[in-house]
């Protein structure tokens, strides 16, 4: 079964929460892709919609969005890019990165808060840990 790590960012607030996806809830983000939303139950913030901004699988090589599926690709990166910053002006190389699409190798998952609930993030959060 996937089990992935979440991070939530919260854009009025500043804030970011690491969370837990496993089983059924971890499920729901199978398939998907950067920029796409999902239910924020999955991780435990009801009535929340979280749009996946990126991510990066258990080797550390991030989500690309230009890439198209969740297999790995090496992709001649010329400017600054997801996963590459040229150190001079010209410079290009081909780094690997994973695509787009959500998968089991996927480790870490990049979401953010697209609509908010009628409960404060802190409060369902907090519920869940006592």
């Amino acid at each position: 079964m996937a089990s992935f790590t979440v991070v939530v960012g919260d854009p009025e607030s500043g804030s970011t929460y690491q969370l837990e996806a496993e089983e059924q809830d971890a499920n729901r983000f199978i398939g998907k892709s950067i920029g796409e939303e999902v239910d924020g139950g999955a991780v435990g913030l009801d009535g929340y919609t979280l749009e996946i901004t990126g991510g990066s699988d258990d080797a550390g090589r991030p989500l690309s969005p230009d890439v198209g599926g969740p297999n790995l690709e090496e992709v001649l990166m010329k400017e600054q890019q997801v996963g590459y910053r040229p150190n001079r002006k010209g410079e290009r190389r081909r780094i690997t990165v994973r695509g787009r699409e959500v998968s089991d190798a996927v480790a870490q998952i990049n979401a953010a808060i697209v609509a908010h609930g009628s409960d404060d993030v802190d409060e369902l959060l907090s519920s869940d840990d006592e």
